[in-house]
């Protein structure tokens, strides 16, 4: 799952990055309104952390850009603008939830497990298809109720193709999802044939009743057989 998080205090930035990066969260990380912006109209995100005061403007002008575009990022607002005008406010543009500062991270994780949960899946623990089921709160996968033991990356691929599922997926939106900004340093998509490869291998074998097709030059798509 990826997470941008938007916020001007190093400090605390790189706190939040590092505990959602230990979570096996992808995340990227925005410093103004300005970078917040060119993030937001060039790539998707499960959720966004968005703090109000930004020193190039204030939050809340993204928020209102983002439902204009008709984009919803499963939008946490992080401020220390502790009013209820801002909240009231915030919500009302599309916000998700408010967690004012300063807060605790046991309670920042649950509130976005809790965001995705209701968005992506209906409030239910698991998402299934076919008889591939996947506990994100867990990290667990099971086939036909058994475990299947996965890497990180190939469990984060299943994830990510089980909420898409039957679309076209290209390579270069599966690298940036999985991935995130760490893709800027590939000069290839090499690594990716080696992951789906292996994962198309552990799903057969388990016995899944949905596999990985190729079109070729473009991308992947998961579908049901």
């Amino acid at each position: 799952m990826k997470i941008l998080v938007i916020e001007d205090n190093e400090e605390l930035r790189e706190l939040i990055v590092r505990s959602l990066k230990k979570e096996r969260y992808v995340v990227e990380e925005a410093p103004t309104l300005r970078v917040a912006r060119m993030k937001t109209s060039i790539y998707e995100y499960d959720c966004i952390l968005l703090d109000l005061m930004l020193p190039d403007g204030d939050g809340l002008t993204l928020l209102r850009e983002l439902a204009v575009r008709g984009r919803k990022g499963n939008v946490i607002i992080l401020s220390a603008k502790d009013s209820i005008e801002d909240k009231v406010e915030g919500l009302e543009l599309g916000a998700d939830d408010y967690l004012p500062k300063p807060f605790h991270l046991a309670e920042l994780h649950a509130r976005i497990r809790s965001v995705v949960r209701r968005h992506q899946r209906d409030g239910q623990p698991h998402i299934s298809m076919a008889n591939v089921s996947i506990y994100p709160d867990q990290h667990r996968v099971e086939v036909d109720g058994k475990p299947l033991d996965l890497v990180r990356k190939e469990y984060d691929i299943l994830h990510y193709f089980v909420q898409r599922r039957g679309r076209l997926v290209e390579k270069q939106t599966l690298a940036e999802a999985i991935w995130g900004d760490d893709i800027d340093q590939a000069d290839s998509f090499d690594f990716i044939y080696a992951q789906m490869k292996n994962l198309r291998k552990r799903l057969k074998a388990a016995g899944a009743q949905v596999e990985f097709r190729t079109v070729y030059g473009f991308g992947y798509k998961l579908v049901e057989v």
